[in-house]
This record gives structure tokens, C-alpha cells and sequence, in this order.
């Protein structure tokens, strides 16, 4: 039995059906079959945005059918449709991702990919959200996607066109409008106070 993140090889590849075995007391990731740490806890200002964002968002889909969740949720996200624990290599925790297709969701999390997915960073994750994670997304068929950064006080907001995430706009200020829910604009001094 895996209890410790140190019993994993750093190199190695493993797929979900691994990821479910482990007794880990740290959170982890799979981002294409490679162990991602998610320790030590996020800083202050992340968690005041995460909080923020989150309570935002779910107040506008208070008894719609779209479901807003917080990390730790497993996203499982599969390449070809193979579902399958064994075949699937990425598993996230987005730190807010909105589901709006109840058969996407199961009592282990997600299986596919959200509507839209928020990450917020830190000094430690900046490049998987603006690299890895985003081309996973973007792979996936994430509709949405925002990285928040706390330190700087913006926020990239990407569509999925076609294939792509295209950049909408980097926001500093003002409103906020999702794109794919465009009746839900976040203030941008309300994610950051």
C-alpha cells in the first residue's frame, strides 16, 4: 500500500486506477500519467480569491442544474473516450470548476471535462496553470477557463474556440463576464478584497 508520496517514483507513469490505491495524507495530481504535489496549503490571499470567486459563483447557480465545486474534486479527464481507471492519466483538482452535465458527475467527482474551470495561482503552481493545465483543458474541451493571480490582482480569462483557447482579455479592474454564462459578471474587487 502507497502511503507516502516518497514510495512513488517521480518518473514513472500512472493512471488513475494507481491514483485510487494510494493512502496519501498530501494531495496529488496526474497530469498525463506524471505525480503532481499539491502541498503545502495555498497562502492567504489564495484561499480569500478561491473563497471569494466561490461564493460569487455559487450564489448565481443557486437552484440551476450546473454544480459548482471546490478542490479537493477529482476531475478525471480521458483522452478518446477511454474511461476506464486504467486508461485515464489526468486526474485535477481544479481549485473551482462548474459541472453542467449531471451525467458527467459520479461519486468519485468528474468524468470529462467541466464547462469551466478557475485556477488560481501561486509562486509553486504558475506554470502548470499557464502550461500543462492549460493545454489539459484545452485538450479536455473546457468551455472556460480563468487563472486568477492573487500576487499581481488579474485575471486571464480563455474560450474554447474550435480546437484553442483564445486569450478574451486580461482583467486588472472593472467587471468581469464569464462568456459562457454571460448574465454572470464577477467584480473584479469582489475576488480580490
Amino acid at each position: 500500500m502507497i502511503t507516502d508520496i516518497s514510495q512513488l517514483d517521480p518518473n514513472g507513469t500512472y493512471t488513475y486506477a494507481d491514483y485510487l490505491k494510494w493512502q496519501l495524507d498530501e494531495h496529488v495530481e496526474l497530469i498525463r500519467g506524471k505525480i503532481i504535489a499539491m502541498s503545502p496549503a495555498p497562502k492567504r490571499m489564495h484561499q480569500s480569491a478561491s473563497g471569494n470567486l466561490s461564493y460569487t459563483i455559487r450564489h448565481y447557480f443557486d437552484g440551476a442544474t450546473c454544480q459548482v465545486y471546490d478542490a479537493p474534486f477529482d476531475v478525471r479527464l480521458p483522452v478518446q473516450n477511454k474511461k476506464k481507471p486504467e486508461q485515464i492519466y489526468s486526474v485535477v483538482q481544479p481549485d473551482i470548476c462548474v459541472i453542467c452535465d449531471s451525467t458527467k458527475l459520479d461519486d468519485d467527482g468528474c468524468l470529462g471535462a467541466p464547462d469551466w474551470v478557475i485556477e488560481i495561482t501561486s509562486a509553486r503552481t504558475a506554470k502548470y496553470d499557464f502550461d500543462e493545465k492549460f493545454h489539459l483543458y484545452e485538450q479536455a474541451g473546457v468551455r472556460e477557463y480563468w487563472i486568477v493571480q492573487p500576487k499581481e490582482k488579474a485575471v486571464n480569462v480563455y474560450v474554447l474556440e474550435g480546437d484553442e483557447f483564445a486569450l478574451v482579455d486580461i482583467y486588472e479592474s472593472g467587471e468581469i463576464p464569464c462568456r459562457i454564462f454571460p448574465e454572470l459578471i464577477v467584480p473584479h474587487e469582489r475576488i480580490f478584497r
